[in-house]
This record gives structure tokens, C-alpha cells and sequence, in this order.
């Protein structure tokens, strides 16, 4: 359930950033793709960042505004699509570049060309998010990196959840590596993983950077966080279906970690649980348990002030960003339905699931 009011909060905070700074900000659809919102996004941010050739249709279909496509690797059967429905596209490598440059220009001569290279340094907090680290395929370094006059900007990206003292330093390595080529650019972008929405992030910071930039060397900036957009602006609510015993208490839920919250088993990372607390805190401790058959679908141990029972509402928070972008229908799990608490007090079911969802993405 995403909260109409919470969600225009950060897009206002974003705003200002835009505002102040001069800089333009995207969503990026890989963390936040709830396109009943995007009537709401489109009157704050200048457009979306796609990561392939869905991304960008939807981007281009339901938000409007500058859709800009980067991908690792373009496909020959998509890119014409792609640069049709593309504001910038992104090449991740100089082969990419040479391959699909004359292509997306003869399709689209408006589009504009970059490339992502990689300042080899990151401030990403562990290695399944950092971009920057050994080995990466995620962008070119300077050792590999050929300029081509149909470059027009160049696209870094190597936050995770990360602040603005955290960019400054990631700016300092891309501007040590790849400054001489930023003055023959129209635009530099900033990526994602600016953590603008958070509380106590340091927005001034942020902004003077930008504009000290953009003033060292008159280009266009942008950013396009997914997660920012997102941030606390909605819940994952699930129910009790079982409570078992074995060792512990173990209540089972009709939702999974594995299936509709991956990242908690990835990362990994705990989610907070409304009016719950630390096992031991509170009187009444549970393991809350997925209703899949993967033994390690485990959200975690929670104590509570009463006793669980079958059928309570059990409330994850700050579940709209990654959540529902990456669920699956593993085991056959219904997808939680989609619904938008709107300023008015009134709660839309934008989207209900069911068995034709899982059936047919599978043959």
C-alpha cells in the first residue's frame, strides 16, 4: 500500500533539490515502477531512467517526460525500439557504442549518446550492490575507456543507499579519471543511490555540489535515484496463517520473503515490524516465517506485546521501493495486491492478482 501523501513528501524534497541545485532528477524505474502514481510523479520530476526496453515503454507509455535508457547490453532485436522511445541512451561499453551509434541516430537524430564509465571507487555497502568493485561489467573504466565525438555525456553510478558526503568523494574519483573529457559533454549523470529522502540526509551539501559543477563546467546535471522516491511512503501488510511450535514459536505468514520481499534473504536486511521489537524485548517472541517450501524463507525474529494469532495483520514497513518491482509467483504464491491510501482518506485496490498472473508467464 503506497501512501499518496507520503510519496508527494519526498517528490517535494526532490523538487527542491531540482529547484536549488539546477540539476534534474529522474525516477528510476528499477526501484519504483507503481505507474498508478506517475500522475503524481510527472507534476515533480523531469522523466524516468530505464534499464531496457520494458523500462523504457513504460516510462514512455504511462510517465512522459525524458525517458533515458542504459542497459549492460543492448540487444539488436530492441535497440531500434529503444532509441524510438529514448530521450538519451546509455552504452556501457566502447563495442556497445560502435556497434549501436549509427542505428539509434538514424532512428531517433534527436537522441543523445553517453556512456558509463566506472571511477573505481564506490561507497556501496556491501559488494552484491557495488557497481565500482573488482571485476565489475557495469561500466567502463578509464584503462579501456575511447572518447567518440558522438558521446554527448557521460553516466556514473556508484551509490547504494548512500549520502552526499558519499558522492563528493565518488566525484572526486570520476573527476580525477575522466576530467578531461566533461568539457566536451552536454550533460553528466549522477546516478542513483542518493539517499535524498532520508532523514538527517544533508540536502545543502548536495545541492552546492551540484552547482559548484555545473559551474566548473557549464553542463547539464542529472540525477535518478529509485529508491529516494520511494523511501517510507508504504507498507507490506500480511496475514497470520499458522502459528507452530519447534524450539520457538514460528508463525507462518501468507506472504514470503524469498518470493515477495527477496531482498530481506539478499542483502541481507531485517524489515521493521509495526508495534514489534527485538526477540526478548517484548513478552511474546516469534520467528516470522514465508509460506514457501524454501527452508531459508525467514523474515526474522520479532516480539510482540500479545500473543499472535491466526488471521492478525502483521505490517511490514517501508516496502514500496525494490519490494513489488522484484517479487515473483515462486511456489505458485499469490503477488500481494497493489493498493494507493490516497490524501483524501481513501483507500484504491489499484491491482488484485490471481491465477492467470502466474499462469501465464510460464508456457
Amino acid at each position: 500500500m503506497c501512501e499518496e501523501a507520503l510519496l508527494e513528501r519526498n517528490l517535494q524534497i526532490l523538487d527542491e533539490v531540482q529547484q536549488k541545485s539546477g540539476a534534474k532528477i529522474l525516477v528510476a524505474l528499477k526501484g519504483f515502477a507503481m505507474w498508478s502514481t506517475f500522475g503524481l510523479v510527472r507534476k515533480y520530476l523531469y522523466g524516468a531512467t530505464a534499464s531496457g526496453l520494458w523500462e523504457a515503454k513504460l516510462a514512455f507509455e504511462e510517465l512522459g517526460g525524458e525517458v533515458h535508457t542504459y542497459s549492460p547490453a543492448f540487444k539488436g532485436d530492441e535497440i531500434e525500439l529503444i532509441a524510438k522511445m529514448s530521450d538519451h541512451i546509455v552504452f556501457n561499453s566502447p563495442t556497445q557504442l560502435q556497434r549501436y551509434k549509427s542505428i539509434v541516430k538514424k532512428i531517433n537524430p534527436t537522441i543523445s549518446i553517453g556512456m558509463r564509465v566506472n571511477p573505481e571507487y564506490s561507497a556501496a555497502p556491501v559488494d552484491l550492490y557495488n557497481p565500482c568493485g573488482a571485476f565489475s561489467r557495469l561500466g567502463t573504466t578509464k584503462k579501456e575507456f575511447v572518447w567518440d565525438e558522438a558521446i554527448e555525456g557521460l553516466h556514473f553510478h556508484a551509490l547504494c543507499e548512500e549520502s552526499a558526503q558519499s558522492l563528493v568523494k565518488v566525484l572526486e574519483a570520476f573527476e580525477e579519471k575522466f576530467g578531461e573529457y566533461i568539457p566536451r559533454c552536454k550533460w553528466i549523470n549522477f546516478g542513483g543511490g542518493h539517499h535524498i529522502t532520508k532523514e538527517g540526509y544533508d540536502k545543502e551539501l548536495l545541492i552546492k555540489t551540484i552547482q559548484d559543477f555545473k559551474k566548473r563546467y557549464d553542463v547539464e546535471v542529472y540525477l535518478e535515484p529509485g529508491e529516494a522516491v520511494g523511501w517510507q511512503t508504504g507498507v507490506l501488510v500480511a496475514s497470520v496463517v499458522d502459528i507452530i511450535h519447534n524450539g520457538i514459536d514460528i508463525a507462518i505468514l501468507d506472504t514470503s520473503a524469498e518470493a515477495h520481499m527477496p531482498d530481506v534473504l539478499a542483502m541481507p536486511y531485517r524489515p521493521q515490524v509495526r508495534r514489534a521489537a527485538e526477540p526478548g524485548k517484548k513478552p511474546y517472541t516469534y520467528r516470522l516465517g514465508g509460506n514457501s517450501c524454501l527452508a531459508g524463507d525467514i523474515i526474522g525474529d520479532y516480539s510482540f506485546d500479545e500473543p499472535l494469532q491466526v488471521g492478525q495483520k502483521i505490517v511490514f514497513e517501508d516496502m514500496i521501493h525494490y519490494t513489488f518491482v522484484k517479487n515473483t509467483t515462486f511456489n505458485g504464491i499469490r503477488l500481494p495486491s497493489l493498493a494507493i491510501l490516497h490524501k483524501d482518506g481513501r483507500l484504491e485496490i489499484v491491482r488484485r492478482f490471481d491465477y492467470c498472473d502466474y499462469k501465464h508467464r510460464l508456457s
